[in-house]
């Protein structure tokens, strides 16, 4: 069964209730998985979120405690939430980017081989441009982290901006705050940040 047509059949009869035009939307979209519970408020309704459940833009996801959410944005670009967390796609196009809100922990996956993206991911802590790459961000070690683990990113705060590789990380203290020094990542840190949305490294 094609990814469209399970879309089609899995609205759930919540989501039905919205108004008509925001189900006249094209999904961008879609949940592959969830552990525990999340809702998702579309048009100002609110519901649960359930496996395979389209995604629009301007949806909202919130995870509620120990639970996470697996989301995957066309064409491939995989979004994992972690416990307690709100994630908004503000706007977003296929193989183009766009600009996500996060306020938790999120791992960021988009494969190698495919067009790289123009996103900007906001948040209370700090602005994170992508292009392209598979990275962590969220509480680690009692500060708010930025992971990369492949490509590069480019984080914005407190008025001043870093660059990060594979394999480096950056501390921000508070919102509002400048980011840290660039620094390697320990291996233990990285398997706990990826443990905080249940991946591995």
């Amino acid at each position: 069964m094609t990814i469209s047509r399970r879309l089609l059949l899995s609205l759930p009869a919540a989501l039905a209730l919205a108004p008509r035009a925001a189900l006249a939307q094209a999904a961008i979209g879609t949940t592959r998985a969830l552990t525990g519970r999340a809702s998702l408020t579309r048009a100002g309704t609110s519901a649960d979120l359930h496996q395979s459940d389209p995604l629009m833009e301007g949806d909202e996801i919130a995870t509620m405690a120990a639970s996470t959410a697996a989301l995957e944005l066309f064409t491939a670009t995989r979004i994992t939430l972690g416990p307690e967390t709100r994630f908004t796609l503000d706007r977003f196009t296929a193989d183009l980017g766009g600009v996500v809100s996060i306020g938790g922990a999120m791992v960021f996956d988009r494969p190698e081989d495919l067009p790289k993206l123009d996103l900007t991911v906001q948040g209370a802590f700090a602005r994170i441009g992508v292009r392209g790459t598979r990275f962590f961000c969220g509480p680690s070690k009692g500060v708010y982290g930025i992971f990369v683990a492949r490509g590069r990113v480019e984080v914005a705060a407190g008025g001043e901006t870093r660059r990060l590789g594979p394999g480096e990380g950056v501390d921000i203290a508070r919102p509002g705050a400048a980011p840290g020094a660039v620094a390697p990542w320990k291996a233990p840190r990285i398997a706990a940040a990826f443990a905080l949305v249940g991946l591995r490294p």
